[in-house]
């Protein structure tokens, strides 16, 4: 290989550009809110120019070439996470904050935060969400892709009947089981805990 300059290392959430200078190629992407492209992987950063009879003269930039082929998160994508012990607490009443710890079926390779908002667990009622009803510590929630969100967090929603709480252990240590979309109950003691439940498809 010739020598010269290794291009960049950028990692998932980091900013390319503006979307009026640059398009995102493989391993990039756009987000609509800020018409912002950011890096949607860990890899190296390649700038490609445009070809001179090309209408649209934006470099296209992408994201390839490293060793690590585990799932990444998407926008678009669902993905399995695990509600965060110390992170719910502490962000309270606004979000609740997960570990990605899959992408469809497959297993993640690298760390990926995400962060379900407020506003973005239910489709209905939204000013009446109560992050500690929706969610606890290490639950295991269903939810979708919708962006990446600041400091590297992918912004999640539960928004959608199949989404939400999968899997929560009750206070008793027992797996819940639903018994409606918005409570589970314990085997073991009978008690009801509210969560944003998913509908298991049939």
């Amino acid at each position: 290989m010739q020598e010269g300059k290794e291009p960049p290392l950028v990692t998932p959430g980091e900013v390319l550009g503006r979307a009026s200078d640059v398009k995102p190629g493989i391993g990039a992407y756009v987000a609509s809110h800020n018409d912002t492209v950011y890096a949607s992987l860990t890899g190296f950063l390649r700038t490609i120019s445009p070809s001179a009879d090309s209408p649209d003269q934006r470099p296209t930039v992408e994201v390839t070439g490293h060793k690590a082929h585990g799932a990444v998160p998407v926008p678009g994508s669902v993905v399995i996470a695990r509600t965060l012990m110390s992170q719910v607490t502490k962000v309270m009443a606004r979000m609740a904050s997960a570990d990605i710890m899959c992408v469809g079926p497959k297993n993640v390779q690298e760390k990926f935060t995400g962060t379900i908002r407020q506003q973005d667990v239910r489709a209905t009622e939204i000013d009446k969400v109560d992050m500690h009803l929706s969610f606890r510590p290490g639950d295991i929630v269903r939810a979708l892709v919708l962006s990446l969100g600041d400091a590297r967090a992918y912004y999640l929603s539960t928004a959608k009947n199949e989404l939400g709480v999968v899997s929560a252990e009750s206070t008793a240590g027992a797996t819940m089981v639903p018994v409606s979309w918005t409570e589970m109950q314990c085997p073991l003691t009978g008690q009801i805990e509210q969560r944003k439940v998913a509908k298991v498809g049939s």
